[in-house]
């Protein structure tokens, strides 16, 4: 038997809708290098979505590329960037970061969330020519442990980076997932607002592949685009990405698909909670992570794939669990029945 996989939320190709666009496009002669017309429509839903038509927007691969786009272009050589320690470029990148010559400033901290204090620690000990200088710092909504930052942690962060003359770049690989969340009270405006640059994430959304960079702050602008053509970044068939965009963006199909993910991914929460469980941080988007016992693990591992984040104590560990926009709740239910 197929074990049915909560492992991630891109285990499936794509939302049918962007398939049939692409197909219904296919034979359309375009521009390369994503100045195509259908690019150009997905720019301006996502400029008209965030309500700022000054932005810059730059339609990539996938989040790491993305992250190392925007960090790498941004960073002087002797500069660094302040992040968790659960950051996704300071665990899953493989160094992408640290290999273009800069310094990750990691912060221990217990939500996956940065505050201006942590910030402020790195600050007062990096204190003169002969240390890295942090100029950038970096954040995940939602983070790597699924917790979502709130409006007034957001403009806080962003204000103490603009006092300390520092960049706030936001990794919005499941932004989808912390807009739509119960706990939420942003919008993908005020994202744009209270960041220098942040990426609206695709693959884990609902897109065959795509992230959306979105630029705003008039000096990291110049030049982006030979940032992306020495990376590797810069597709002649950009086009397929932009059509994904605006399939996404043109009847909000991309927030349908996240309330989706949260919705069978609080039914999965709000069941394992019902057996007893406890969980390692609040369940509020589409990654939940309680935590079983280590023999239950081994039992369930047998019909499903998730991963186990990490060990609790001897007998007990906390497990990730991830609803997608085309998680079925009949597996849902059988997850849950499968705890007894």
């Amino acid at each position: 038997m197929q074990k049915y996989s909560f492992k991630d939320d891109y285990s499936e190709g794509a939302h049918p809708e962007i398939l049939n666009v692409l197909s219904n496009t296919n034979y359309i002669q375009t521009i390369g290098y994503g100045e195509d017309e259908f690019s150009d429509k997905a720019r301006q839903l996502i400029k008209n979505k965030i309500q700022n038509a000054d932005v810059d927007i730059h339609f990539v691969s996938g989040g790491t590329q993305a992250n190392l786009l925007v960090i790498s272009s941004i960073l002087k050589p002797y500069q660094s960037v302040i992040a968790a320690t659960t950051a996704h470029i300071a665990v899953h990148e493989t160094g992408a970061i640290e290999a273009t010559g800069h310094k990750i400033n990691t912060v221990e901290t217990t939500n996956g969330k940065l505050k201006p204090s942590d910030i402020q620690g790195v600050l007062n000990f990096h204190t003169d020519e002969h240390m890295v200088m942090p100029k950038l710092v970096f954040i995940s909504n939602s983070t790597e442990i699924g917790t979502v930052y709130s409006k007034k942690e957001l403009s806080e962060l962003f204000t103490f980076c603009k006092k300390n003359n520092l960049y706030l770049y936001l990794d919005g690989a499941r932004i989808a997932s912390a807009l739509t969340s119960e706990s939420n009270d942003l919008n993908i405006k005020e994202v744009s607002e209270y960041t220098d640059a942040f990426y609206i994430g695709g693959t884990k959304n609902g897109a065959l592949l795509g992230e959306a960079i979105v630029i705003k702050n008039d000096n990291l602008k110049d030049d982006f685009r030979f940032q992306m053509k020495q990376k590797g970044a810069l597709l002649a068939k950009g086009r397929l990405i932009g059509i994904q965009f605006l399939s996404l963006f043109e009847n909000d199909l991309y927030f349908d698909l996240a309330k989706h993910a949260n919705q069978t991914a609080e039914k999965l929460a709000e069941g394992i909670k019902n057996k007893g469980y406890e969980f390692f941080t609040e369940p509020v988007t589409n990654q939940i992570f309680p935590i079983f016992p280590d023999k239950l693990i081994e039992k369930l591992h047998k019909k499903y794939d998730f991963y186990v984040w990490s060990h609790t104590d001897k007998m007990h560990s906390a497990v990730r669990l991830i609803c997608s926009w085309a998680t079925k709740e009949e597996f849902v239910d059988k997850f849950i029945n499968d705890l007894d």
